[in-house]
């Protein structure tokens, strides 16, 4: 598999599993029922999953990026993702959190490209230059070729101290890179507005929660960090890809529990986490409604929903 600049074994997960619930009473309105935010037109006529499916092929091809998906959604996502490959799309039977499907996708993604660096990202955020995170997003696989063991975050660069975020606190410079890179020191997560302005005063950036790492690597992280629940897909891998798998899968999801990756992951070994600042790229996560009116208006979109 190549993909990317450079003829490198390039691949990319994005997540879309999520249930959006903070927004529901947004997205009723928005569709006339509930429609999880990332099927949603929240800020234009595309949904939030074309948006960054677009996004993400400035850098990485359609044919090596996956999707993780609900189950319980297919009548929101089957219309969107019909042209994709059943092989890049990942369905799970129900939302375990993010850990549970970045595994799930990981191992699917093993089975046909275990030398890969694959980029993470979510499908509901907003960046005001697409062209521009992405460039960021390269030089994050430019880092992990040159560093296979470590996995680089792409942190934004705050404009005030927002406490519903997560916070990434930088530690010293990464040797041996052209660019800025640093040691992660640790995570704050969603802290309170006073100490937020204080991580923003010591350089702190947010935690855009898109990274690139070695597919091997990224595996290794939830290896140390959660064993149990790496071994719990044990059973199935050999069913991955063959007709019994969601049978299988479905089976084990009755059994886990819900597991985060930024949380119970990353944040418990950051020891070869490192973090690439983002210049000039304004970012939201739109997990409010409040954040949703405020990119509408950043950008200048007021659509018929929000004036009615």
């Amino acid at each position: 598999m190549t993909g990317g600049a450079g003829g490198t074994n390039r691949a990319a997960i994005v997540l879309a599993g999520g249930d959006g619930t903070r927004l529901r009473d947004l997205t009723c309105r928005i569709a006339g029922r509930y429609v999880p935010k990332q099927f949603c037109p929240l800020l234009g006529r595309s949904t939030l999953l074309e948006q960054t499916l677009e996004r993400v092929s400035l850098a990485v091809a359609p044919e090596h990026t996956w999707t993780v998906v609900n189950c319980r959604h297919e009548c929101f996502y089957a219309p969107l993702l019909r042209h994709l490959s059943r092989s890049r799309l990942v369905e799970q039977p129900d939302n375990r959190g993010t850990a549970v499907a970045i595994l799930y996708a990981l191992l699917r993604m093993a089975q046909i490209a275990p030398q890969a660096a694959v980029a993470l990202f979510p499908s509901d955020h907003f960046f005001d230059d697409d062209a521009g995170f992405m460039r960021h997003v390269e030089h994050a696989f430019e880092a992990v070729e040159q560093r296979p063991e470590q996995t680089v975050l792409l942190g934004i660069e705050p404009d005030h101290p927002e406490p519903g975020y997560g916070w990434i606190e930088r530690g010293s410079p990464l040797s041996g890179h052209q660019r800025e890179i640093f040691r992660v020191r640790r995570f704050w997560e969603k802290p309170p507005t006073q100490i937020a302005a204080e991580l923003m005063a010591r350089g702190c950036l947010w935690n855009s929660f898109v990274m690139v790492g070695r597919l091997s690597t990224l595996l290794s992280l939830i290896i140390v960090a959660q064993p149990e629940l790496y071994a719990a897909f044990r059973p199935i891998r050999a069913e991955l890809g063959k007709r019994r798998e969601q049978a299988c899968v479905r089976a084990l999801y009755t059994r886990l529990a819900s597991h985060d990756f930024s949380a119970q992951i990353l944040a418990r070994h950051p020891a070869n986490l490192a973090v690439l600042p983002v210049h000039g790229v304004a970012w939201s996560d739109l997990g409010e409604p409040q954040r949703v009116m405020e990119t509408l208006l950043q950008i200048g979109v007021q659509p018929r929903w929000a004036s009615a």
